[in-house]
């Protein structure tokens, strides 16, 4: 049955993602702050008909940790998921993510759209300051700046490998970093459309001020969070 759901939960969004790519490009004049609300709706509605079909539900703890005002999200990647769930909570949002997803038909249009910095990740310290440069643009425009520290998504277990980018633009950005953990992988897992029904458990850790801090510190306290976080959520012993 997992297989037939999850085969049905593919096809409704092969239909849909068109549609929604569509009305994001017709909408594109509109300012993004407002234009980031549909996607949000968008997501929403995927993750409804996730739950229905699937039976693969969410539930998310530390909330009250947000900030009023927008920061760097530092989220572990395992999943498709959570690129959906953070459009929940954080809106409106912008990636750190690679260039290569903006040529995904489809998808990479409808990110190229949202304002996102796609980055060479061969380029080195080019990369690092376009990170900086513009991640500090968009957040002094207001945005939400989400970054998955580790660069790619990872399955449960594997072994941490944290990127500087993000703590760098932290440290010289001097905005804040919003931790936050995730199991998606254990329900959604990387490389597979199969999805397990059951429960995702996120949680919001509390603000880590990087003004206090440096680069490599900032790096530190954010994957020592998150690891630990991850331990005490998995539903297997990894």
């Amino acid at each position: 049955m997992a297989h037939i759901r999850s085969t049905l939960y593919l096809a409704f969004m092969w239909l849909t993602i068109p549609i929604a790519t569509t009305l994001f490009l017709i909408a594109y004049p509109i300012p993004y702050k407002y234009r980031s609300k549909l996607i949000s709706s968008w997501s929403s509605i995927t993750l409804s008909v996730l739950g229905f079909i699937c039976g693969l539900k969410f539930e998310i703890s530390g909330q009250e940790n947000i900030p009023e005002k927008p920061c760097i999200i530092f989220c572990k990647h395992q999943s498709t998921w959570e690129t959906m769930a953070l459009q929940l909570l954080f809106t409106p949002q912008v990636w750190v993510l690679k260039r290569e997803l903006l040529w995904v038909p489809f998808f990479g249009w409808t990110l190229a759209s949202m304002k996102s910095i796609a980055i060479d990740r061969s380029s080195g310290t080019k990369a690092l300051k376009q990170i900086v440069e513009l991640g500090t643009q968009r957040l002094d425009d207001g945005n939400w700046v989400v970054i998955f520290p580790e660069g790619t998504r990872k399955r449960p277990g594997d072994k941490a490998d944290y990127k500087i980018g993000g703590a760098m633009l932290a440290s010289k950005s001097k905005y804040d970093v919003l931790p936050i953990a995730h199991n998606a992988g254990e329900f959604w897992p990387k490389g597979q459309y199969v999805k397990k029904a059951g429960t995702i458990k996120m949680v919001i850790g509390p603000v880590i001020t990087s003004s206090e801090l440096s680069t490599k510190q900032i790096m530190q306290a954010s994957e020592q969070w998150i690891e630990s976080t991850l331990e005490t959520i998995y539903e297997k012993t990894y």
